[in-house]
């Protein structure tokens, strides 16, 4: 019985680790996996959108900041999807404000999901929101915005995912720099 609290501690842990505020998401590697059930009933993979650039944006429903970024997601998707954007807006809402959700959905204009549906989070819980991150045709995170460093603008998704959109990679390799707006 002597090793009972020692198990406890080594499961206690694990799940931090397993679920640690985005400790292994750095700018310039290879983003972590995630996959997870839309609202919309369709799977988002981020490794199946390899050749794609991918906005990922974690927000809830009553987070003010959140909310006032969301025109400029919505209106940055509806103009470049068809080059080549995709994108996810991960909810840290309760699994029981589902439906306050699905109520702010249809006016985005982008897919939604449930950060609690996640099958693979490789990015695990963040540490404030809104938190967004950009990652390359290859797979690679190339900005991190938090609000304590800037808020995600038109501008800022502009000047941040366009030039990744006109590049290609070369042996796995992006030819854009990272921005320098990240952790």
């Amino acid at each position: 019985m002597r090793l009972a609290p020692f198990a406890l501690i080594l499961m206690f842990t694990a799940i931090v680790s397993a679920r640690c505020a985005f400790a292994d998401v750095q700018v310039g590697r290879a983003a972590p996996g995630l996959v997870v059930q839309e609202l919309n009933g369709q799977t988002f993979d981020l490794a199946s959108l390899r050749g794609k650039v991918v906005i990922i944006n974690f927000w809830a429903t009553w987070c003010t900041p959140c909310r006032s970024e969301m025109p400029a997601f919505s209106r940055f998707y509806r103009q470049y999807h068809a080059r080549g954007v995709e994108m996810i807006g991960l909810s840290v809402d309760r699994s029981h404000e589902r439906s306050d959700v699905a109520q702010v959905m249809p006016s985005l204009g982008y897919p939604v999901a449930m950060l609690d549906d996640a099958q693979t989070d490789g990015f695990g819980d963040p540490d404030s929101i809104p938190e967004t991150f950009i990652v390359d045709r290859a797979g690679v995170v190339r900005a991190w915005f938090t609000p304590d460093k800037i808020t995600v603008t038109d501008k800022v998704l502009a000047d941040s995912v366009v030039p990744l959109l006109a590049t290609g990679t070369a042996a796995g390799r992006q030819t854009v720099p990272s921005v320098s707006a990240t952790h």
